[in-house]
Order: C-alpha cells, then sequence, then structure tokens
C-alpha cells in the first residue's frame, strides 16, 4: 500500500487522498503492528483508481517492490538454494506478505509458470482487479530481478480481463508479449531460470528465515488471518453444503463468538465471506462450464434460481447471462 501511496504523491496526490475512508493514515501504515485488511485496502486502491493521472500507476507502484520491502520473507527468498526452492517457499508462506492475488507454481508446467488468483475481487471486469495484477505482476519482475539479476524476464504475461486502454505498455514494461482475456492469469518465463541460484544463498540463513515466517503464520491465524481461513474453509467443501457460523467455529476449532469477533476486526462478517466464495465459484461455472442458472443455483446452495439471480446481480452488477454472454 505503501508504494501506491508514493507513486502518487510522485504525481501530486497526497497519501491522506487516497487514505479517505480507510480508517488509516499516513503513521499508522508506518507502525509495524498495524494489520491491514482487505476491506481497507480495496478502499485505499479504489481511491486511487478514481485519483491517478497515470494509467501505469499500479505498474509503477509495483515496480517498487524491491526484495527489502517484503522483510523477512524477502530474506529467505534472497537465501533460497534455487528457483524452484525459492518458489515453492513463496507460495507457501505468502500469507506473510499479506498479498493482492493468491499464487501457483506447477513444477511440471511447460513452460514454467506462476498462477495468480486476485483476492480483492472475483469480477474480472472490475477495475480493481485489473489494478491487482499490475501491481502484483510488476512486483515479481522487480523480485526476479533483485534476486536472480538483471538480465531476468518474463516470457509472457496472461490476464483474465480485457485489455485496457494502455495495454500497449506492458510490452515496454514488461519486456515480453502481454495477452489478454486468458482463461487465467499467469506469468510465464524460461526454463532456464529454474536451476539458477540466487546469488546469496545461504541454508543457514535460509532455515531461520523459515522459522520466523512459521511463527508470523502462526500469529496472523489466531488473529488477522481468520478471514482467510474460513474462505479456504469453505472452498473446500462439499458444493451445496456450506455450514452456518456454529459448524464453520467448531471446524475452525473456534468458539462462534471468537470467530464473528476476528471477522469484525478484518472489516468482514461469515456472510460476507460466504457471499465472496460463492461470486468466485459462480463466475468459475459460467465461465468455465455450460451449467443452467438453476444447476448453479443449486450447486451454491441456493433455494431457487431467483434467489441467486438477485444475489450475482448485487455482486457483479449483471445477471448471470450477462456475465457468460461473450
Amino acid at each position: 500500500m505503501k508504494a501506491v501511496l508514493a507513486t502518487l504523491a510522485e504525481d501530486g496526490i497526497q497519501p491522506a487522498r487516497a487514505l479517505a475512508g480507510s480508517g488509516l493514515d499516513e503513521a499508522a501504515l508506518d507502525n509495524l503492528a498495524t494489520r491491514v485488511s482487505y476491506a481497507q485496502s480495496i478502499t485505499v486502491f479504489r481511491n486511487a483508481l478514481a485519483l491517478a493521472r497515470d494509467p501505469l500507476v499500479a505498474l509503477r507502484a509495483g515496480a517498487r517492490m524491491h526484495v527489502t520491502a517484503y522483510g523477512i520473507w524477502g530474506y529467505a527468498l534472497l537465501s533460497s538454494r534455487t528457483c524452484a526452492d525459492m518458489l515453492d517457499f513463496a507460495v507457501n508462506y505468502r500469507g506473510v506478505i499479506g498479498p493482492l492475488a493468491q499464487m501457483t507454481h506447477d513444477p511440471s508446467s511447460d513452460p514454467p509458470s506462476c498462477g495468480f488468483r486476485v483476492l480483492l475481487t472475483p469480477d474480472k471486469h472490475d477495475p480493481l482487479y485489473r489494478f491487482a495484477l499490475e501491481f502484483t505482476y510488476a512486483a515479481h519482475l522487480t523480485l526476479g530481478r533483485d534476486i536472480l539479476g538483471e538480465a531476468f524476464r518474463f516470457s509472457t504475461v496472461r490476464m483474465a480481463c480485457a485489455a485496457p486502454a494502455h495495454a500497449d505498455a506492458y510490452t515496454g514494461f514488461f519486456g515480453c508479449q502481454a495477452l489478454f482475456d486468458q482463461p487465467g492469469n499467469k506469468i510465464e518465463f524460461d526454463a532456464a531460470w529454474m536451476n539458477q541460484p540466487p546469488g546469496t544463498q545461504d541454508p543457514i540463513t535460509h532455515a531461520m528465515a523459515r522459522e520466523m515466517c512459521q511463527q508470523i503464520l502462526l500469529r496472523l491465524d489466531q488473529s488477522g488471518g481468520t478471514a482467510a481461513r474460513v474462505r479456504q474453509a469453505l472452498l473446500e467443501q462439499m458444493p451445496w453444503r456450506f455450514p452456518n457460523i456454529d459448524a464453520m467455529a467448531e471446524q475452525l476449532a473456534l468458539e462462534p463468538r471468537t470467530l464473528r469477533r476476528r471477522l469484525e476486526a478484518q472489516g468482514t462478517s461469515y456472510r460476507q465471506v460466504l457471499a465472496e466464495v460463492r461470486c468466485v465459484l459462480a463466475i468459475e461455472y459460467l465461465q468455465k462450464t455450460s451449467m443452467t442458472t438453476e444447476e448453479i443455483a443449486n450447486r451454491l446452495g441456493y433455494s431457487d434460481a431467483a434467489n441467486f439471480r438477485h444475489a450475482f446481480a448485487r455482486w457483479t452488477g449483471k445477471s448471470p447471462q450477462e456475465y457468460r454472454r461473450p
């Protein structure tokens, strides 16, 4: 978030304007104890979208994210034995950095690639979706060059959203082709990088950094990471069998009132997280299957298709039929 504020400040936009309505100020962001919720991030980034004079603001902000900006997580990457080990660590401990997008890596993919699912919004038509991806992709390019050298580059960037008006700038920024309206979000790179050891590999430092990241994740699970735990648990449920909050609390070994309190502290609720998960799944079904609206409604636990259509319109501003229409 501070990288976005600094980039806006370069263009004469004061941080207070971007922070408006988030409940945050610059002093809070300078406090290492401050935990920024996804709701607060969404507010700030939507403000940035409205205020920005430069359409490349998210790319410029992401490019500021050098490895030292990530603290102990960054040191763990720097001290990894190989690029493959570094990617494995980055995926498994990504929660330490409060990411804008969930990352995946399939070691068998050809060419090697990393996939991303935007966490701030499931709607690829939402400008916030593209903003989060631009920031994430630019940040990973900077990370790659910090760790593996200035020669590192992507071979292709793929985005599920439509091409923006400034799409031509992507080629110059990333140094590779950019493809839009793709089945998923993915950055690809040459296989030769997978065996490239970071110049700062150090097994002892890496072990220490990994242990510290494990402790951070444990603390996040106990305080600020509850919404993510609920979201993941819901995604792992059998379709049409989403539990109520009492059953979810039992599944997470929490008291229901504790679960409510922790979600409220993150600016959300069980009902809201469940709606987010249903929205993500609905979009996946609409885009990747031929299931009818009735079948999707049933799969998501709605009593009838009308209730599902009303809910989907609230989430996306479109009907399921409009969303599926090419």
